[in-house]
């Protein structure tokens, strides 16, 4: 724990945005009134839960009640609506006004932010040790992330599995099938696409420019991370970060890769057909799905991996999020709640996943029909199933308290990178900037 201690010392640094303000009345947060007798933010059966997307989310922990109160008459069940921020925002306020007892009693956490708010802010969550979970029908590299110092902090929710989604009339044109980029390297990757470029005009791939989304996914596909195992930034001298940026450069100076400004002109690129494929968590799907005239000319792969980087692998992750229970919670009923659904009904994942494309990190969802029915957008492939398969497979890596900050450092130095500046110049400064945000 002393790495733990060290940086919730640190943490003090990080901006408290909004104050108490952000966390408004009971009545606009949701809460219920107050702790009962027993140090719960509710009384009885009733369990209060805060995330975000309707759509997505909450429609997911909604039909997980349904589910619930088919065996427990008398339960209910209150979703209240936070987007991230202001979630975030409502956590650091609480912990810092020492006002958990206005805390739900399970929360949705970002997969990159997990480890940051427990380090940081240990008193407003309870340790899963006595939950039941088997967390063995979960992927080892998304449990990590709600991991610290061997405890399990939360329970995987959505899944973020990177996939490698291509147009295969395009691929066709140029000679291509989809199983030519299976299990491939990203410079097999850059020479098909130069080719598929000069045969059909068509990019293989697009990014935000300044985003580092891309290096991310390649990075963890080696279980590498910004940091060492004590939190110590290791952005000068990470080989993964330099394959990762290097490769990155290439497909952009090739015109394999293009870059736009913004998410909506990324995600218009393939939509639209400018490009011919995407690479990202495969919650993307619901945004590639949107272009009703591409049904049945699209499927997906694993991902491309580093050549000559120890463990380097063709699974990587962007995104996901976890389900959190409070320490103000009614701590018995929530574990038995996510135990009972989330991390044991077939029927909660064949729900929600053709009405809403949440994706299952829990493994035995896996063996259902609904995932491998052939999905007719995806040229017949059963993705879902593909999807659940290479989940299993994606390397852990070490996020921590500083992880969004290491990132937007590493963003800035490839935009620098990219337009000629020295590259280790550019990734010093970077280290630099984070070691400042630390107090080091």
């Amino acid at each position: 724990m002393k790495t733990a201690k060290r940086l919730v010392a640190l943490a003090a640094a990080l901006p408290l945005a909004l104050a108490m303000a952000a966390c408004g009345d009971k009545d606009d947060a949701g809460n219920n009134g107050g702790a009962g007798d027993n140090g719960t933010t509710t009384a009885g059966n009733k369990l209060t839960v805060w995330c975000w997307d309707p759509a997505f989310n909450i429609y997911a922990m909604e039909e997980a009640g349904k589910i619930y109160k088919e065996d427990h008459a008398d339960f209910e069940l209150e979703v209240v609506e936070v987007p991230w921020d202001d979630l975030q925002t409502r956590l650091t306020t609480l912990a810092q006004s020492k006002q958990t007892e206005e805390l739900p009693d399970i929360f949705l956490m970002q997969n990159n932010a997990f480890q940051k708010n427990v380090i940081s802010y240990p008193e407003l969550f309870t340790d899963f040790s006595k939950s039941g979970v088997d967390y063995s029908q979960y992927p080892e590299g998304i449990v990590a992330y709600s991991v610290i110092d061997g405890v399990n902090y939360g329970l995987p929710f959505d899944n973020g599995a990177a996939i490698d989604a291509l147009r295969i009339d395009v691929l066709e044109e140029a000679g291509y099938t989809i199983d030519d980029f299976a299990g491939i390297t990203w410079d097999d990757y850059l020479t098909i696409g130069k080719d598929v470029l000069a045969k059909t005009g068509k990019p293989l791939l697009s990014g935000q420019a300044g985003a580092s989304d891309l290096i991310m996914m390649i990075m963890q596909s080696a279980g590498a991370s910004l940091f060492d195992a004590e939190g110590t930034p290791t952005i000068v001298g990470n080989e993964a970060l330099e394959g990762a940026i290097e490769i990155y450069g290439q497909l952009v100076e090739a015109g394999v890769m293009i870059e736009v400004n913004s998410w909506d002109e990324y995600i218009a690129t393939f939509v639209n057909g400018e490009v011919a494929g995407t690479i990202n968590g495969s919650w993307i799907i619901g945004s590639i799905t949107t272009a009703a005239d591409q049904s049945g000319k699209w499927d997906i792969t694993d991902v491309p991996k580093l050549a000559g980087v120890a463990d380097a692998t063709n699974y990587s992750a962007n995104g996901g999020s976890s389900w959190a229970v409070s320490s103000n919670a009614d701590v018995e009923l929530a574990m038995d709640f996510l135990k009972a659904t989330f991390a044991g009904s077939t029927e909660l994942y064949d729900t929600i996943l053709p009405s809403s494309g949440a994706i299952a990190n829990w493994i035995p969802a896996g063996a259902s029909s609904v995932y491998e029915e052939p999905q007719e957008f995806f040229a017949g492939d059963a993705i879902y199933a593909k999807i659940l398969e290479f989940t299993a497979k994606v390397p852990s890596n070490n996020t921590g308290v500083y992880y969004y900050e290491a990132r937007d450092a590493v963003s800035v130095a490839i935009t620098k990178i990219l337009a000629g500046e020295d590259a280790q110049a550019a990734l010093q400064e970077a280290q630099d900037t984070v070691d400042f945000a630390m107090g080091q």
